[in-house]
This record gives structure tokens, C-alpha cells and sequence, in this order.
């Protein structure tokens, strides 16, 4: 896990950053590979700097790291860039390729078969966002730490 103490625009903050980074090839075991290093990611956070992680909270993030990662190895040829860092009270799961096709959710159909993906994750998470960079996308996916107080899985507020 990488501990910086630089902000995104170059100033330096009091806190650190809780972050780790992977490359996955194209090899059969970056699925695995990904789940693995999410939930050790989240083990570390709450072990080692007492942030509270609830287990749905690492289940869910094991879940969308494995949905948008299989997106990318299908979809996208070369690596895809895996981080994870912590943002507040939450994760987030952000997923780069160099396929520049924006993903778009598929309206609910429980006949479908497959591609149902996209719609879990957004099922499940706190925020999504997709952006277009010089190369490829970026997928960014927060995961509340902990169980909304209402018991809402996705950690949303209720309305």
C-alpha cells in the first residue's frame, strides 16, 4: 500500500493517502488477482490505520472490481490500471483501459443473459463517473466503508 502525503494538485496535506495500484495483463489470472489485492487493500486500511471497514462494504468492492475489470479484459486490449484509494468515508475502485467506448448500462431486462455488470455496480454503489482521457476511460466507483444507519447496502442516504 502506498502512503502519500501529496494531494492530487501537488500540496501537500496533514493526512495521508491510503492508495494502491495494480497493472493487470491479459493473462487468466488478473480477475483473481484484482479481488484479491481489493480486499487486501481494505484489511490493510482498517489493521493498520483503525479506519472502519464494514465486511459488506469489502464484499461489494470485491464485486465491482471484479465486474469492471472483466469489462476491461473484454472489452479493451492491453493493460488495464487498477487503484484504490481512500476518499473520506468511502473507497473507490478506479478502473482505466485504452478502449475509448464509454459503457453504457442496458435498460433492466431479466430475460438477459450476461451483461448485467454495469447495472450491478451502479446498484451498489455510492457514486459512479466515467471519463474520457487522451487515451481510453476511467471508471471511478465509490463504496461506502460502512453500512448506512438505515441498513441501505449501498450506503446512500434514505430520501
Amino acid at each position: 500500500m502506498e502512503h502519500r502525503l501529496t494531494g492530487r494538485d501537488g500540496t501537500t496535506r496533514d493526512t495521508p493517502v491510503l492508495q494502491t495500484s495494480l497493472v493487470l495483463d491479459s493473462d487468466g489470472t488478473a480477475i483473481a488477482r484484482a479481488r484479491q489485492v481489493a480486499a487486501q487493500f481494505l484489511t490493510e486500511v482498517q489493521a493498520e490505520h483503525g479506519l472502519p471497514v464494514s465486511q459488506r462494504a469489502v464484499d461489494v468492492t470485491r464485486l465491482v472490481v471484479s465486474e469492471l475489470v472483466t469489462n476491461s479484459r473484454k472489452y479493451a486490449p492491453g493493460p488495464v490500471l487498477l487503484d484504490l484509494r481512500i476518499a473520506g468515508d468511502a473507497v473507490e475502485v478506479v478502473v482505466w483501459d485504452c478502449e475509448p467506448a464509454l459503457p453504457i448500462a442496458r435498460a433492466a431486462d431479466a430475460g438477459r443473459v450476461g451483461q448485467h455488470g454495469l447495472e450491478i455496480v451502479m446498484a451498489v454503489a455510492q457514486g459512479f463517473e466515467v471519463q474520457r482521457e487522451p487515451v481510453g476511460k476511467r471508471i471511478t466507483v465509490r463504496i461506502a466503508l460502512l453500512d448506512a444507519p438505515d441498513g441501505d447496502a449501498a450506503g446512500r442516504p434514505p430520501l
